[in-house]
């Protein structure tokens, strides 16, 4: 009770997510398979167009302080092997922080889609004829996510240049990357206008992941999402908003589980699966952008984790 008393005055002190420009940028972590994070904010990223509060101006003002759209790398140094996981507007920057880590002079290996909403998939155009030209980079996506991108430009344009090869997921059904590495799609509710959105667990040799940067609400996905916590090492989730009220629009066109609404979630579970959780995705107005806001510290103490670009989670 002391924790929410707290984060809904914090709350009102804090106008918008404004990022502390010493940010650490890379986790020091010595493994050969690892998740990478490449970005962590919401799909239209930091500083958000149009945006007139103090911290989208320093941010228009000094790049440093923005943030990338989330997107995560998954590396096997071993396999010397380098995926994709959302290919998003910031797909140029983003490749290039996957090959300084993986050291892999391959373009990419796999790029693997949630779903059809502009932060995840509009990167894809950058490998077509006016950019990379790439050369059948296999692109990994469920049947109406697949289907989505057939049959409209310019995304129909990279199949029939075979810029991109489409990988068929299927629910449930893991797709295995090499001996020691896996991805499995699985169903989750959302906005699904254009395609189906799904989450990925990644299986390493060692440990596992979720990756759920988009979903409406906990209680409408079939999945406990406690229980599905306990049963991986690490869980990137949804944190676009803090809570109710946080933008001047009705909040229910754009349901995502508030922060808030996580933490109150799992509230009686031990530190040891609190600090499994990673927030991500966070929309420009989350106060929790800024590592010195008081939400933030005070869900730091008692476990909680956020996601930093280069940030790295073994999996060996």
């Amino acid at each position: 009770m002391r924790i929410l008393v707290l984060l809904s005055i914090a709350f009102l002190l804090t106008a918008c997510g404004e990022m502390n420009t010493d940010k650490i940028e890379k986790s020091d972590t010595n493994t050969s398979q690892f998740i990478q994070v490449l970005g962590i904010s919401q799909d239209a990223g930091f500083p958000q167009i149009a945006c007139k509060r103090d911290c989208c101006k320093k941010a228009f003002e000094n790049t440093s302080v923005g943030e990338m759209v989330t997107s995560i790398g998954i590396v096997d140094l071993n396999f010397t092997q380098k995926f994709l996981v959302e290919a998003t507007p910031d797909i140029s920057y983003q490749l290039q922080h996957l090959n300084e880590s993986a050291g892999n002079e391959k373009t990419i290996d796999g790029i693997f889609i949630t779903h059809a909403h502009i932060g995840h998939y509009t990167g894809l155009m950058y490998l077509g004829r006016e950019s990379l030209g790439a050369n059948n980079i296999p692109v990994y996506a469920m049947p109406r996510m697949r289907s989505f991108l057939e049959n409209n430009g310019p995304w129909s344009q990279l199949i029939s240049l075979e810029n991109i090869t489409l990988e068929n997921l299927e629910k449930d059904s893991p797709v295995a990357l090499n001996a020691h590495l896996r991805i499995t799609p699985f169903l989750v509710p959302h906005r699904d206008e254009f395609s189906e959105t799904v989450g990925f667990k990644i299986t390493g040799k060692s440990k596992s992941a979720l990756f759920i940067p988009d979903i409406d609400k906990w209680e409408k996905w079939k999945n406990d999402i406690v229980e599905e916590v306990k049963k991986v090492d690490y869980a990137l989730l949804d944190a676009t908003f803090f809570k109710n009220g946080e933008i001047p629009r009705d909040m229910s066109e754009v349901p995502h589980p508030f922060v808030e609404e996580t933490v109150a979630r799992f509230k009686g579970t031990s530190k040891e699966t609190k600090q499994k959780i990673i927030f991500v995705h966070f929309n420009h107005s989350n106060p929790a952008l800024n590592p010195e806001d008081p939400l933030r510290q005070e869900l730091e103490a008692v476990g909680y984790r956020f996601a930093f670009q280069g940030m790295r989670l073994p999996l060996d």
